[in-house]
């Protein structure tokens, strides 16, 4: 009977998704705000490709690259928010096993595509302040075109492992989270997965750890050009220009790094790392079009005009 068991959680048809332990009762609430966040989300992201679409002045590469991430954030907020809510709302918790391993791949391979994007935005904004009179000659349309290309394909190959896990689930197939996530699919094997955790930091440290230090290194140069500009009002201009994507990047980075580590090095309750895990997929969706309708003149502009209003 034992043997039967395992046989049958080596290869579950179904997993069972808890939402957020501990919260049960409140999940109606919950879902509340991420039902906003995810309603938001997706109104706000095709704004902006509406409005880049719309505006010639607008095809900029700056503007490419805030279009790929855009349809990044609507492809992840599609894959996540749907199965969150209807385990909220219905208490349907099952998602069968492809179904799990390809939610999975995609969470993983779309976070690393946002990383990879911030990096490519932090590039176009370092070339444009250091460097103008070189920026439109380097990004042509053909380089951004594989720029984006080589982000998709850098995140899409590293998480290609992901949906090929066959692990022996011999003790359960219930899941605590609101979605399929590697750490919390490997925890419930009842194999040696010291393999495959190190992949996963070393993937972790390849992109969001790499990413996040060309970051910096991009906007040390940039404020260190800026700061050295004889004009007060040309100081402005390119910090102004700049805040916005800094405010995208510590809105993705922020979570995203307490998620990380608080699974796989510390001892937060359950229900706060899943929270926190959430909001790492929400928030930056949500987020990132309004930072940018706001501190992005063109955009702001524009979105004024469609509402009927005089743009400041």
């Amino acid at each position: 009977m034992s043997e039967s068991n395992k046989t049958d959680f080596t290869n579950p048809s179904t997993f069972i998704l808890l939402g957020i332990p501990g919260l049960e009762a409140a999940h109606i609430w919950i879902s509340i705000p991420f039902c906003a966040m995810y309603i938001v989300a997706m109104l706000g992201n095709f704004t902006i490709l509406f409005i880049v679409k719309r505006e010639p002045s607008l095809h900029v590469p700056m503007f490419y690259f805030l279009c790929m991430l855009a349809v990044i954030d609507l492809v992840m907020s599609a894959f996540t928010l749907p199965k969150m809510l209807s385990i909220f709302w219905f208490n349907s918790r099952e998602i069968s096993f492809n179904a799990c391993l390809t939610q999975m791949y995609f969470v993983h391979s779309l976070s690393g595509m946002e990383s990879g994007m911030l990096v490519a935005m932090a590039f176009d904004r370092y070339m444009a302040i250091c460097h103008p009179l070189r920026h439109s000659t380097i990004l042509t349309n053909s380089v951004v075109a594989k720029i984006g290309l080589g982000v998709v394909l850098r995140s899409g190959i590293l998480a290609l492992p992901y949906p090929f896990l066959r692990l022996p689930y011999c003790r359960t197939n219930v899941i605590s989270h609101t979605y399929c996530e590697f750490m919390a699919l490997v925890k419930l094997a009842c194999v040696d997965t010291t393999v495959m955790t190190a992949y996963s930091l070393l993937v972790a440290f390849f992109t969001s750890g790499l990413d996040l230090l060309l970051i910096v290194l991009s906007y040390v140069m940039i404020l260190w050009v800026t700061f050295r500009l004889p004009s007060k009002e040309a100081q402005h201009k390119s910090l102004s220009t700049c805040s916005s994507h800094i405010c995208v990047m510590l809105v993705f980075y922020t979570p995203a790094f307490f998620s990380f580590l608080s699974h796989r090095f510390g001892h937060v309750a359950p229900h706060v790392h899943i929270l926190i895990a959430n909001m790492y997929l929400l928030f930056p969706p949500m987020m990132n079009p309004i930072i940018y309708g706001v501190r992005t003149l063109g955009i702001r502009q524009r979105v004024l005009q469609i509402l009927g209003m005089k743009a400041a």
